[in-house]
């Protein structure tokens, strides 16, 4: 019998920035890491004989709690990658849902009826996975192996390994990040032990070190996002709210002078503007980022930082950057988003640092 860890990759960008990540590569969050680190504590005390991955980064960095502690080899995979979602892919979920809320719910209860153009069908993915699960199987009898996937390509294996048909994929659970199952297979045959066990981020020192954030969870629809445009006296609005006295008068004729020339997008829940990022003239600067007061504290702020990432890396760029004033209310923000303290601009503000590069031995080779 072979027994087979089945394991959704930690938390990546499109996780917390709301983005549909399909079969794009995205790098693991600060939260992400935790959750490796979690992860490989779980299996210490687990014998592992084999590690297989998709090839995508995300699963290749998670991988990395098994198989480096072991020095074993990591075994990529193409066809255990996350269904792709064709046009959907890098787009955010509040974006798709404005614009074809039916495929949305399609997508997440109704998986027959989904089909967007580009995309794998919901049962190709289903075959392919399953196929892969049945090869590793074969090529490792009597072995303890693990196999790290993507949360919607897991939900349809264990689904269709439950006896369940893809109708029925709808009513299932989807497993969050790092979520652990068990398989069992002999003489052709593979039956589920557990499914989608989070127990090691319910410990006591994961939740200590875990941030009390509001984040949107399985494919809850954030914001989308539209050049300024028109919306020019809630842009204004919005940055007066907290404009620091320290740099001067608010002057919004510089504020939209600025948005003249730089990439400054509007964040929309609904129909409702919410926040603003405006990108520097250097690449990977964060000029200005803003949330409306009635709509902090809810995840929406975060969903900026995705959109600086998306504006950033097509630029080349590796480092976000934005310079705060001392004892700006907006430092514990980017501190909790994982930005950290670099030099000081001339005028005396701090600039925070974030990388979003990607570390060369997790990328498909």
């Amino acid at each position: 019998m072979t027994r087979i860890y089945l394991i959704r990759h930690a938390e990546a960008e499109g996780n917390l920035y709301r983005i549909a990540q399909g079969q794009y590569d995205s790098i693991l969050t600060d939260r992400g890491w935790r959750q490796v680190a979690a992860l490989e504590q779980r299996f210490a005390g687990i014998h592992i004989d084999a590690v297989y991955a998709s090839d995508l980064y995300r699963t290749c960095a998670t991988a990395s709690a098994i198989y480096r502690p072991r020095g074993l080899t990591l075994h990529r995979r193409r066809d255990l990658r996350e269904i792709c979602v064709g046009d959907w892919e890098q787009r955010t979920w509040g974006d798709i849902y404005r614009r074809d809320p039916e495929q949305m719910e399609n997508f997440s209860h109704h998986l027959t009826r989904w089909h967007i153009p580009g995309a794998e069908t919901p049962a190709a993915v289903r075959d392919r996975v399953l196929a892969a699960v049945r090869e590793i199987a074969m090529e490792n009898p009597g072995a303890t192996v693990a196999v790290f996937s993507h949360g919607y390509a897991i939900r349809l294996l264990l689904a269709t390994l439950q006896g369940l048909t893809l109708e029925e994929v709808g009513q299932t659970p989807h497993g969050d990040n790092t979520a652990v199952s068990l398989l069992e297979a002999e003489g052709g045959e593979i039956r589920v032990v557990f499914r989608d066990d989070n127990s090691h981020l319910r410990t006591p020192e994961f939740l200590a070190a875990d941030r009390a954030r509001k984040r949107a969870t399985a494919l809850e629809p954030g914001l989308w996002f539209a050049p300024l445009d028109h919306q020019t006296d809630f842009f204004t609005a919005c940055v007066a709210e907290d404009w620091d006295p320290s740099r001067g008068a608010f002057a919004p004729e510089r504020l939209l002078s600025d948005a003249a020339s730089r990439t400054t997008l509007v964040g929309y829940l609904g129909q409702e503007p919410v926040g603003v990022v405006q990108m520097g003239p250097e690449t990977g600067w964060i000029s200005l980022a803003c949330i409306r007061r009635p709509y902090r504290s809810q995840g929406y702020g975060v969903q900026l930082m995705g959109q600086a990432v998306q504006h950033t890396r097509p630029q080349g760029g590796t480092v976000l950057r934005v310079a705060v004033p001392e004892g700006s209310a907006s430092r514990r923000f980017f501190d909790a988003s994982g930005f950290i303290p670099g030099a000081n601009t001339p005028d005396g503000r701090m600039i925070l640092e974030k990388d979003i590069s990607f570390r060369p031995e997790y990328l498909t080779k």
